[in-house]
């Protein structure tokens, strides 16, 4: 098991860009629970579409592919750290607290 997330870390950081999603709050505690909903069985796009303030939660938090220098610091050290699949959260920026969903990365 160790081996395979070394393995995971190797890859995620030769990712070049990352296919994105993310549900923006203004509350620790807020993502912290829509985590907890999520992880409960909730849907990440739907959790997006009603909790999410930014405009992208109307596409489910889709914020498309990004390369390193498009985000803000924070936001894209985890997007670029964490492995295809995962959510990362929460991560906070200038902007408030995020959960984010990394889709795909190439």
């Amino acid at each position: 098991m160790r081996n395979l997330l070394s393995i995971q870390n190797v890859v995620s950081s030769m990712a070049k860009q990352v296919h994105a999603a993310h549900i923006l709050v203004k509350k620790e505690e807020e993502a912290k629970s829509l985590l907890a909903k999520m992880n409960a069985g909730e849907s990440f796009s739907d959790l997006a579409k009603k909790h999410s303030d930014c405009p992208s939660g109307r596409k489910g938090g889709d914020l498309g592919w990004f390369g390193i220098g498009r985000m803000v610091r924070e936001f894209e050290e985890a997007a670029f750290k964490s492995a295809k699949g995962s959510v990362v959260s929460p991560v906070k920026t200038q902007f408030g607290w995020h959960l984010i969903k990394i889709l795909d990365q190439r």
